[in-house]
């Protein structure tokens, strides 16, 4: 039923945008919504490092099933069809994106990608994330979604279920432009889900004699224990910003700048440090042992009463498994070769107003391996993208290397080259 609704998710409450908004994406803006989301925010949160996403998706019972989805969707989503098949697990989170690689590229800036969370509590509304949450078929068309960084995809993605105990265990989703939400496309989807769910069936009762367990896959707690806590994971935000916000789920906590510089050390010594070490790193001087431990106290009882679990854990200080930061999130992005989708991701420098040793460096090396990696690598619309940021806009280097990759009778060339007189000439003065 179509009716007549002001958009309940315009960050602006004096811009005003009426037409007709289907109910099942009206409630769905409602939920984004109650779960405090940001419609102008970098979407999803990257979940696994490359070798996790792998264990993980050999052990998902989706993994056996990639053969017939590939024959019968990825097979006609090549290099020149504009659209893109995805597969995500139960809780939303993108295990195979394949399809035009052109359009995956361009994908990456909304974090598109495997290992990202697009659940409808991290995304807010979009095909994947909606589908689960209702349990049915759905098509989400451009504007519908909730963020405005996807206003220009559309989608549509079903929920594929166990043949025996009828849970879900994932979902199959096409992205592209319009033509994903065409009138042939549910039931293209539709029937794939029926396939993937006729033969996980048809395999199990071949393997039953042999393999009695293999079906116990479809549980979440059978999976290997560094994917179990994966639901739980808390990302701490930190680019950009001398605060740190700290999110789970769909709970939001900030942290003033001092905790948020242990937590951020904490993070990148993932085997932990001594109180001594700490303190070097915070203050400059191994001997604020004292100084370090009321803080650490006053942190663990303020993350205690937001969500147990997550606070650091002593001898030697350790964050627990659960907790990770943004800028981890772009380094992983950048090894993974997803520039777009990494440069995305850079807010801004870590905690820049931070005078703590340890926090300068650790800035330092996220600002280097950000630049050397886009330097290298890059496309010239991602090094262009990434010149005209704070961090490159005075780097002589990178405006060099774009203005060498600009094709000869490239209109943006006069600029370019504008520019790097203007650096060459501020810079030799």
């Amino acid at each position: 039923m179509l009716e007549l609704v002001t958009s309940p998710w315009l960050a602006d409450p004096d811009v005003v945008v009426r037409g007709t908004v289907r109910a099942v994406v009206r409630d769905s803006w409602s939920r984004a919504e109650q779960s405090q989301l940001d419609p102008d925010r970098m979407l999803s949160p990257l979940l696994f490092e490359s070798s996790e996403l792998n264990e993980y998706r050999q052990a998902h019972p989706l993994a056996q099933m990639m053969p017939v989805i590939r024959k019968l969707l990825v097979r006609d989503a090549d290099n020149d069809s504009g659209m893109l098949v995805a597969v995500g697990d139960a809780m939303g989170r993108l295990l195979w994106v394949e399809g035009d690689q052109g359009l995956k590229s361009k994908a990456e800036s909304m974090m598109f990608v495997e290992g990202s969370d697009w659940s409808e509590s991290v995304a807010g509304t979009s095909a994947p994330g909606t589908a689960l949450t209702l349990d049915h078929a759905i098509q989400i068309r451009r504007d519908e979604h909730f963020n405005r960084l996807v206003h220009a995809w559309s989608c549509t993605a079903v929920p594929v279920h166990d043949p025996e105990t009828k849970a879900i265990i994932g979902v199959i989703d096409i992205t592209g432009g319009d033509q994903a939400v065409d009138r042939h496309t549910m039931p293209l989807v539709e029937a794939t889900a029926h396939a993937v769910e006729t033969e996980l069936m048809v395999s199990r009762l071949r393997n039953r004699d042999s393999k009695p367990a293999a079906s116990k896959f479809v549980l979440f707690n059978n999976l290997p224990s560094s994917t179990k806590n994966k639901a739980a994971r808390a990302t701490m935000h930190i680019l950009g910003r001398d605060t740190a916000l700290v999110t789970i789920e769909d709970r939001s906590i900030e942290l003033t700048q001092r905790h948020a510089e242990i937590m951020t050390l904490l993070a990148w010594n993932r085997s932990g440090l001594s109180a001594e070490r700490l303190s070097e790193l915070l203050w400059g001087d191994s001997s604020f042992t004292s100084r370090l431990r009321a803080e650490m106290v006053r942190l663990r009882k303020l993350l205690d009463k937001f969500h147990p679990g997550i606070a650091p854990e002593s001898k030697p200080y350790r964050l627990p498994e659960q907790v990770e930061i943004d800028a981890q999130q772009v380094v992983a992005l950048l090894d993974r070769g997803a520039h777009r989708a990494a440069l995305s991701a850079f807010r801004g420098a870590l905690l820049p107003d931070s005078v703590s040793p340890g926090i300068e460096e650790i800035r330092e090396e996220v600002r280097l391996h950000l630049r050397e990696s886009l330097l290298n690598d890059a496309s010239v619309e991602v090094l262009m993208d990434y010149a005209n940021t704070e961090q490159g806009l005075d780097d002589l280097d990178v405006w060099h290397q774009v203005l060498k990759m600009l094709p000869a009778k490239s209109p943006k060339r006069s600029h370019v080259v504008a520019h790097v007189e203007n650096l060459v000439f501020v810079q030799g003065s």
